[in-house]
This record gives C-alpha cells, sequence and structure tokens, in this order.
C-alpha cells in the first residue's frame, strides 16, 4: 500500500513540475521520477518497454491532435511541448501500480479516462497558458471521448509487456 501511495504523490509531484515549469529544469523532476519508479519495479525491462510504449504513443496523439487545431501553444508547432509528452511518462509509471485497478474490468478505464482526462486537460491548460481554441467545453468533450478509449488501449500495453515478462520469467525457472 505504502508504494501506490508513493506512486501516486511521485505522479503528482511530476505533473506539477511539469505544468508549472513547462519546458525548464524542472523536467529533471521526471527523470528522477521515472528512476525512483524503475528502481523500485522488479522488471525494468517490461516498465521500460511499457513507458517508451505510452510516452510514443501519447506524444503522436497529443501532437495529432494539436495539428488537428485542439491545443494552443501559443506559437507554431506540430509536435507537443517536452512537458507535455513528459506527462505521458509519468502516466505510463502508474498503470501498473496505483491506476492498476482501473484495468479491470475495462469501463473503469474508461470511466477514469472520460472525467479525470478532461480535469487534468484543463488544469494543465490553464496553470500553463495553453489555448483551447475549439472552446472549453468542445475540447474537454473530444479529450473525455478520446480517452475513454485511450485507457484500456494503455492498460491493454501494460497487460501485454507484464505477460511477457512473466513468461520469460517462467521459462529461466524452468531451465
Amino acid at each position: 500500500m505504502a508504494k501506490l501511495i508513493v506512486n501516486t504523490l511521485l505522479f503528482q509531484l511530476g505533473w506539477f513540475a511539469c505544468v508549472f515549469g513547462g519546458d525548464s529544469l524542472w523536467l529533471l523532476t521526471v527523470a528522477g521520477v521515472v528512476a525512483v519508479h524503475l528502481l523500485w519495479t522488479s522488471s525494468w525491462a517490461a516498465e521500460g518497454k511499457l513507458l517508451v510504449s505510452v510516452f510514443i504513443a501519447g506524444s503522436a496523439l497529443d501532437s495529432f491532435l494539436l495539428n488537428l487545431g485542439v491545443f494552443d501553444f501559443g506559437e507554431p508547432r506540430t509536435l507537443i511541448p517536452l512537458w507535455l509528452a513528459g506527462l505521458w511518462l509519468l502516466l505510463a509509471t502508474t498503470l501498473n501500480h496505483c491506476l492498476a485497478w482501473t484495468a479491470q474490468p475495462w469501463w473503469r478505464g474508461s470511466l477514469l479516462g472520460a472525467i479525470g482526462a478532461p480535469l487534468s486537460y484543463y488544469g494543465g491548460a490553464q496553470i500553463a497558458g495553453v489555448g483551447l481554441p475549439y472552446g472549453t467545453w468542445q475540447s474537454l468533450l473530444l479529450i473525455g471521448a478520446t480517452w475513454a478509449l485511450v485507457m484500456p488501449v494503455l492498460h491493454g500495453f501494460a497487460k501485454l509487456y507484464r505477460s511477457q515478462y512473466e513468461q520469460s520469467l517462467h521459462a529461466r525457472q524452468s531451465v
């Protein structure tokens, strides 16, 4: 239970560092959170694959939304800023830990995504000065609908890598 609380607190610390710090040295907080996370996990390989997959998929998704005009960072860009990509890395650290309860049944993840993601994006946008050109409610509804689909997919990544780790562990023990 203590590790789940620490996992939650580390995620929140990283979230604040990214949103308040932007693309500054505060991003080193993300590196620290990830380092602590990896030190506590039993499988660096499986957890590392999950972190990289969520980072890439999430950054691509938010960059896609950026190019659709959902976000305005105050300057022309085609890729999201590093601080927003860092939030995806932080989220990945929670999937097998403090957010594991949202994996089964699938609708828990969808519900969390549909409600929690718009709140997080709205709070982050307000703090970081990110515009929502489609309008607040329209953007938040789109984000909520997207995340209702995204969370079960992210849990699918987590399950896949966890399963691969367990299979390789079993194979090593059989030898």
